[in-house]
């Protein structure tokens, strides 16, 4: 009995060994793949070497006791570049900071795989095309904010499910339509929305609704 207990245990240790190991090589590839898509002039990723099965290890990386990451702080680290769509495999990921750079093109959909995520900062970059209306998955968010960029587009009506957001911004873009007034939204003024030129205003519940469609894409 006592051998049966004791090979029991050896065997559990030595499957819960490589499957930490297979998600550190998932995450550390998914982070290698934004390295390889965006251009460091200030070397801040340099240690982001994809050779170390432990991304973890890596600056502006943080992870929790199983070794998952967590947090990836990249704000004000004079990136450009494309996000990857590999960031949406980051299942334990919380806090994405990615503000104040020079990333463009679009918000990867893949994002609203990001089921623990508390926070997504995308401020101040140069993206473009409309916010994914994906990131309505993410019921733990608290923070949104995709303020002085380029994106267009209507202002997703998923987005007033996220029961748990606190802070939005959507300023200084270039969004249309009306904004929505109702769920979770109803307690943002239009400070979040302002310097959308093409935005018409709140929607209207139960009287004339601003969404005529007319020069919104």
């Amino acid at each position: 009995m006592a051998t049966t207990i004791f090979l029991f245990i050896t065997f559990f240790a030595f499957l819960s060994t490589p499957l930490n190991n297979v998600f550190a090589n998932l995450e550390g590839d998914a982070l290698f793949a934004l390295r390889r898509a965006v251009t460091d002039p200030g070397n801040v990723l340099q240690s982001w070497d994809p050779t170390l099965v432990d991304p973890c290890t890596w600056f502006h990386v943080t992870c929790d006791h199983d070794n998952r990451v967590t947090r990836l702080d990249l704000g004000n680290a004079k990136l450009s570049g494309k996000l990857v769509p590999e960031l949406g495999k980051l299942e334990r990921l919380q806090y994405l900071e990615l503000y104040t750079n020079n990333f463009v093109g679009e918000i990867p959909k893949e994002l609203g795989g990001l089921k623990s995520l508390v926070s997504l900062d995308l401020f101040h970059n140069n993206l473009t095309g409309p916010i994914p209306s994906s990131l309505s998955k993410l019921s733990n968010l608290k923070f949104l904010r995709v303020n002085n960029n380029n994106l267009t587009g209507r202002i997703p009506r998923e987005l007033t499910k996220l029961g748990n957001l606190k802070i939005l911004n959507v300023s200084n873009n270039n969004l249309c339509g009306t904004f929505p007034t109702s769920g979770v939204f109803s307690k943002f003024t239009e400070e979040s929305f302002v310097n959308n030129p093409r935005i018409e205003g709140p929607e209207l519940i139960g009287f004339v609704r601003y969404d005529s469609g007319i020069g919104c894409n």
